[in-house]
């Protein structure tokens, strides 16, 4: 799963040197682009509110109990876009439809 991530681009950069250790850290972006890129608008796509409630829940609690815990917007949907992808990953090697609960 962590290749995966890796190969998305949506693992952090770790930036260190001696005794420094970095609070801010970033996504690396040496995976895909174009991956990274769907994976970010399926999430705001999947999180935003319709007239019968956000398209999918799940992403949906995710993003608000990350938005909850004092992240930044674009930090929860980065959360909520892994999250997405291991979804995704969840359902291709299971072979079982998507399901919301």
């Amino acid at each position: 799963m962590k290749q995966l991530t890796t190969f998305a681009g949506l693992d952090s950069s770790v930036y260190e040197s001696g005794t420094f250790k970095s609070n801010q850290n970033r996504i690396s972006k040496r995976g895909s682009a174009y991956l990274r890129t769907a994976l970010y608008q399926a999430t705001v796509s999947g999180i935003s509110k319709q007239v019968h409630g956000p398209r999918n829940p799940i992403l949906w609690r995710y993003y608000q109990q990350k938005r909850l815990e004092g992240k930044p917007s674009r930090v929860a949907i980065l959360a909520a876009s892994n999250k997405l992808l291991r979804m995704i990953y969840g359902i291709l090697s299971r072979g079982v439809p998507f399901q919301t609960k």
